[in-house]
């Protein structure tokens, strides 16, 4: 291996993660940085003053080419669009602090609220909120002044602010809290669930037209706690073989739902502290393939939770 496939492997991980967080699927984002390797690759390397930085522009310019497309594809999305999830590694080492910022920044909460933001201004917010790139930086990548991404990122804070988590859980509560929704949900005991749900919780499903999903939001605990008594005693009779799973989801915990050994769904939880506020349940197949190949290979090295 050379120098320059070195220098370019050791950046693949932030550029990805730039990727990843600018399209929301997994897929999409390792083809452009696939595409940037091409590119890296045909460079005049010598003629570059700062390599890591041109990377970084090329990345972000490509993504936000491939957001504006994605999104004119999304209008026409059967149902809610929701993000690829996928399985984040539990970090022992990592303070409760570094944990609830990486969680917050890769949660499919979040991935799903920076939907809102035009392409451009959800690149300069990600290079300067989460990669704490300085405004230097972030003008080169969008090709701006200074002073005119200083304005796309305080007019993206405001867009997104009413919506962002407020309180921050710490990982043991919300593994407190969902942990004690899995066992219920396991039970099929209504009462368990309902309590753990707060009174206004919803429930937001992706089936890509291609599996049943709702296509509104689903509104109140109680009625969230029936959909899963629903599937529970689907269960119970013997129609389904049903498995839940704990993992770590996007830097946070979060349920695979197995069906007669099949990954069905992906459920994302968001709490205050006290009850679960919201859920994200992905159910669409194409966006559930490489997070089914990966729990497979998690399984068989036996480094599941």
């Amino acid at each position: 291996m050379d120098d320059s496939t070195r220098f370019f492997n050791t950046l693949r991980p932030r550029l990805q993660a730039i990727a990843y967080r600018m399209l929301g699927t997994v897929a999409e984002a390792e083809e452009l940085v696939q595409d940037v390797w091409l590119r890296w690759h045909e460079a005049d390397q010598s003629e570059l003053d700062n390599a890591e930085a041109w990377l970084v522009t090329v990345t972000t310019r490509l993504a936000i080419d491939r957001l504006r497309v994605a999104k004119v594809q999304r209008e026409h999305y059967t149902g809610f669009w929701l993000p690829e999830p996928q399985l984040t590694p539990e970090d022992s080492l990592a303070s409760p602090e570094q944990l609830l910022e990486r969680a917050d920044d890769i949660s499919m909460a979040f991935l799903t609220l920076l939907e809102r933001l035009a392409p451009e201004a959800r690149a300069a917010f990600l290079l300067r909120e989460v990669f704490d790139a300085d405004y230097a930086e972030v003008a080169q990548a969008l090709g701006k002044s200074e002073a005119a991404c200083r304005q796309i990122v305080s007019r993206a804070k405001v867009q997104l602010k009413e919506d962002r988590v407020r309180q921050p859980v710490s990982p043991d509560t919300h593994y407190r809290l969902l942990s004690g929704f899995a066992d219920a949900a396991r039970r099929g005991d209504f009462a368990a669930l309902q309590t753990l749900l707060a009174e206004d919780a919803e429930l937001i499903g992706d089936g890509g037209g291609k599996v049943p999903s709702f296509g509104k939001v689903l509104a109140g605990g109680a009625r969230i706690a029936q959909l899963y008594l629903a599937t529970w005693l689907r269960g119970h009779k013997g129609e389904l073989k049903l498995q839940l799973e704990l993992v770590h989801l996007n830097g946070r915990w979060g349920l695979l739902r197995f069906v007669d050994g099949q990954l069905e769904s992906a459920q994302d939880f968001e709490t205050d502290g006290e009850r679960i506020t919201r859920i994200h349940v992905q159910r669409n197949p194409d966006k559930l393939q490489r997070l089914a190949e990966a729990w497979a290979v998690t399984k068989a090295g036996g480094t599941s939770s």
